[in-house]
């Protein structure tokens, strides 16, 4: 889901504890695991799981490494190339690293009890050929956020269409020239995110119904023109191209945002930075008259590091305890993000009548198509367009572009 606390940062936090009653190294399986670090409390997190694994599994060694989503790509991939590719990896894409024959079945290092518990339709989006080839850690499905104070004061109502979004825009910047309308991520961490939620509601997106790239879709192209308006209007934050999520979403919490694309997420990152907003959610406004929500999947795999059967059963143990149902709940909940499994989904939304909606909204949500091997270079390549748009060129030509590279 693809996140980073502040941009640019190499954020590489080795988190190793020795098992309780020293155990000699030599002695026990290495687990080595590169995790992706979701927020603030990400790697507190996993240290508490580190010590709390290696104590109740000695013959085991866990070391999780948690690294920030701007930089987790750059060194994983510099890893693979130096033959030092970890045993599990948590990151949203793996069908490049499938497509190399860099990773094993999921089920060969997943225990049946635990592969049962995942969402089928989470399983679906990992899936090449019939085989599935990683599982799912966490999901979240994204919706428009406004603060209701600055809206009214403006004068305007929620938006639901582009022309309504437009005007509120213009509205709100007339009320107070101090305050961002909208909030737009074109940045390294979530252009992709951006594309998906203009082109869905604008008809268009990343593939048609056969599993086709369509990259340069009329849709497409009017959808990226129509957000490259807000931007050059002054309608939304001045820099989209370094403004992170995380960054819209402090400006969120700081009131200097009135409107903003964000997950269920939103109100945990908000109050655990210590703000307060009187904020509503409604559904993404739409060019079509029918609103698409974004879903968003990051996964556990697997690499083929020519484990022998006691390796496998090591990695098997990782995912064992951390699919735990209490544990797992925990680790949801710690960031405001949405269970894959549905136990995990069961007892949430049994806890939280505002859990059981998001699940709900998760259902109906469209998502990336990450299982086709061309999916990181596609991701890559929509932000690329969009940042050189920002800078003036065409976007009918950069997603000609885009669409040639990728489909030949």
């Amino acid at each position: 889901m693809k996140k980073v606390l502040t941009a640019g940062a190499a954020m590489a936090m080795v988190l190793s504890m020795a098992s309780m009653g020293a155990m000699a190294e030599g002695d026990a399986v290495d687990v080595n695991v590169i995790a992706a670090q979701y927020g603030q409390n990400t790697a507190d997190w996993w240290a508490k799981f580190v010590e709390d694994f290696n104590a109740d599994n000695p013959g085991i060694n866990l070391n999780v490494e948690v690294v920030s989503w701007n930089d987790i790509y750059t060194v994983v991939n510099t890893r693979i190339a130096n033959g030092e590719a970890p045993d599990v990896l948590n990151i949203d894409v793996f069908a490049d690293y499938q497509a190399d024959d860099l990773l094993l079945p999921i089920q060969d290092v997943v225990s049946e009890e635990t592969y049962s518990k995942m969402y089928d339709a989470f399983l679906a989006q990992s899936e090449v050929d019939g085989t599935v080839w990683a599982i799912p850690d966490l999901a979240s499905a994204r919706a428009l956020y406004y603060n209701k104070d600055i809206l009214e004061a403006a004068g305007v109502e929620v938006p639901t269409t582009w022309d309504e979004l437009t005007a509120a825009c213009k509205a709100i910047k007339e009320y107070d020239d101090s305050i961002y309308p909208w909030g737009i991520d074109m940045t390294t961490d979530e252009g992709q995110a951006a594309f998906a939620y203009y082109t869905w509601n604008n008809g268009g997106g990343f593939v048609d119904d056969d599993g086709n790239w369509t990259l340069n879709s009329p849709e497409n192209v009017e959808a990226i023109e129509y957000a490259i308006s807000l931007v050059n209007d002054g309608y939304t934050n001045s820099d989209p191209a370094n403004d992170t999520r995380y960054d819209l979403q402090d400006m969120f919490g700081a009131g200097k945002i009135a409107m903003v694309i964000a997950p269920n997420s939103l109100p945990t990152y908000i109050a655990d930075g210590g703000n307060e907003v009187n904020y509503g959610v409604a559904s993404i406004p739409s060019n079509t008259g029918e609103s698409v929500s974004a879903g968003v999947m990051d996964r556990f795999m697997c690499f083929d590091n020519e484990y022998t059967d006691e390796e496998k059963a090591a990695i098997t143990t990782f995912f064992d305890y951390f699919y735990d149902d209490d544990r797992y709940t925990d680790w949801v909940a710690m960031e405001g993000f949405l269970p894959a499994t549905k136990t995990g989904g069961e007892a949430l939304a049994a806890a939280d009548p505002d859990m059981a909606s998001w699940i709900d909204i998760l259902a109906s949500c469209k998502f990336y198509p990450t299982a086709k091997a061309e999916w990181a270079d596609v991701k890559q390549g929509v932000i690329s367009a969009e940042q050189n748009v920002l800078l003036g060129e065409s976007v009918q030509e950069q997603l000609d572009n885009l669409q040639a590279e990728i489909a030949g």
